[in-house]
């Protein structure tokens, strides 16, 4: 396929005809995607969907939760939950923060079968409610006075429901969506940037995880993820569409056409 008609027809090929491309093909190669071709109508709105779902997923609190889950389970009282052993406090909130990233591994599993079966954008909407009445009982556990055994058990059945929730759906699919809505000569240029709004975002979130807990308290907390949740469903049930099964060309023309509308119409979710 390298060569030229004209060279295989009657002759022996030496060189494929694109080994010396047009200096135009050469230049366009060496530049690669220009900056202005983000403010494409297609590519603004692409661009608007993947970094608005990546600041999303990190403000739902899932790394500053995974990185302070010893912290987090110490204050909601989990020592009670194993008082007989004779574990201290700090020793069980290790040892069922290590029980809750175990049972994550079962979970990652589950989501690899069902986003090819159920769809990304069909998991997203069944997951992230779950995220949000976890948090929430996470916020009733730490207002509603109860007794000490009922808050430890509460807190640390909903930590586990959020970690499993989120490793289902709002953890892995923002970054596969990323790698599909893209239009292939600016597919790199908008995942970096992408790329860099998760991390930017973790930064935030790990290192405000703690001035919060000690200014607003879990139940602040806790709050606060619970609304960043419900404003990504409604952000998904509204701007994401499903690209499960489709050709990337075909993801791509969604956001031509909501650009041109102004939002993506309904029915090309589906």
């Amino acid at each position: 396929m390298l060569y030229t008609k004209d060279v295989l027809i009657g002759q022996s090929p030496t060189e494929p005809a694109f080994a010396n491309p047009p200096e135009a093909v050469a230049a366009a190669a060496s530049t690669g995607p220009a900056w202005r071709e983000l403010l494409e109508p297609g590519v603004r709105h692409a661009l608007f969907c993947g970094v608005t779902i990546q600041i999303l997923q990190q403000f739902s609190g899932i790394n500053g939760v995974l990185y302070y889950t010893p912290q987090i389970l110490d204050q909601a009282g989990v020592s009670v939950l194993l008082a007989s052993l004779g574990l201290s406090g700090d020793s069980t909130s290790i040892l069922i923060s290590g029980l809750t990233t175990l049972l994550m591994l079962p979970s990652i599993g589950v989501a690899m079968r069902l986003m090819d079966a159920s769809g990304r954008r069909a998991l997203l909407l069944w997951t992230l409610p779950v995220l949000v009445a976890s948090l929430a009982v996470l916020v009733v556990a730490n207002v509603v006075p109860m007794a000490a055994t009922a808050h430890a058990a509460l807190s640390t059945g909903s930590v586990i429901v959020y970690f499993c929730c989120f490793v289902m759906g709002f953890g892995p699919i923002p970054n596969i969506l990323c790698a599909e809505i893209f239009p292939t000569r600016v597919r790199g240029l908008c995942i970096a940037i992408c790329s860099l709004t998760f991390w930017l975002g973790d930064i935030a979130v790990t290192y405000s995880l703690p001035v919060m807990l000690s200014s607003v308290g879990l139940a602040g907390v806790f709050s606060f993820y619970a609304a960043v949740c419900c404003v990504a469903l409604v952000f998904v049930a509204l701007k994401v569409p499903e690209t499960k099964g489709l050709p990337l060309e075909v993801i791509i023309e969604f956001f031509n056409v909501g650009a041109k509308a102004g939002t993506l119409p309904d029915e090309e979710f589906h």
